[in-house]
């Protein structure tokens, strides 16, 4: 598996498109948060990075599906993934070990942004909120790993490079943001209660649970990625929203399993 994840990386930092996506990541971020007026943080006022871990995801929805795009596509369209198939590594491996390559990838984008941090604190005479600003930093670390995984996925579905991509980036954006939207919709603000008695069920001992006197957009909510990423990002590390995103991982990893096993 690390044997495959080494040459990943190899074959991903061989030419100039491998940095040329990490540099235009700290770049697109660099001009949002210090250069443009409306989002600069020196116009903010407050010594946070909140303008920052607000804009990564959107940033990362882009850069993701384009490092992962090649993982399989490129494989099937070559032909070289019935080469990769006679090699002595099981099909766990071989989705692993790209995984993996793709994620370290994720995180060498990440690590400079870390440079933020210290010219925030350089800056700010009252001190900054390190335990938030870790916490953010975690949360954006799992939310990569699952962007990560739905791109793997998607790269598996085509042979086409650019495919894979559009349907990664669409599929990340779908489950970043689409829940957070659908759940602010009137319909959803009413219980589950108020459902009951629609239909006709007016038993009391049921509506008086607490989760059904609760909004079924509260629910749609938690099925998306915004609201446990934003969870995290108050410096609270709830074993709730670990399980979470280990869940979405493991699931589209195991889809992709199952792509590959139809080939």
């Amino acid at each position: 598996m690390w044997s495959l994840c080494k040459k990943e990386l190899r074959q991903f930092f061989s030419n100039l498109t491998g940095y040329m996506a990490i540099l235009l990541f700290l770049l697109l971020n660099g001009l949002f948060l210090f250069v443009f007026p409306e989002s600069n943080l020196f116009d903010y006022g407050y010594a946070t990075l909140d303008k920052f871990f607000e804009l990564a995801p959107w940033v990362l929805l882009l850069l993701i599906p384009a490092i992962t795009m090649r993982s399989f596509a490129d494989e099937f369209k070559s032909g070289t993934f019935e080469i990769l198939r006679t090699l002595p590594l099981s099909k766990k491996q071989v989705i692993s070990g790209k995984y993996f390559a793709a994620l370290v990838v994720v995180v060498v984008a990440i690590i400079p942004t870390f440079i933020y941090v210290f010219t925030i604190s350089r800056l700010s005479t009252g001190g900054i909120d390190t335990g938030g600003i870790m916490g953010s930093y975690i949360g954006l670390f799992f939310l990569a790993a699952v962007f990560t995984a739905i791109g793997i996925f998607c790269s598996s579905i085509s042979s086409n490079p650019v495919v894979s991509f559009l349907l990664s980036a669409f599929a990340c954006f779908m489950i970043y943001s689409a829940f957070a939207a659908i759940s602010s919709l009137t319909i959803f603000q009413n219980s589950l209660g108020f459902y009951l008695d629609l239909f006709g069920i007016h038993s009391n001992a049921i509506k008086r649970l607490p989760g059904f006197q609760t909004s079924i957009g509260y629910y749609l909510e938690l099925i998306g990625i915004d609201s446990h990423y934003h969870s995290i990002s108050r410096g609270v590390v709830d074993s709730r929203d670990l399980v979470y995103f280990f869940s979405l991982i493991v699931f589209f990893l195991f889809l992709t399993a199952k792509n590959l096993l139809k080939r």
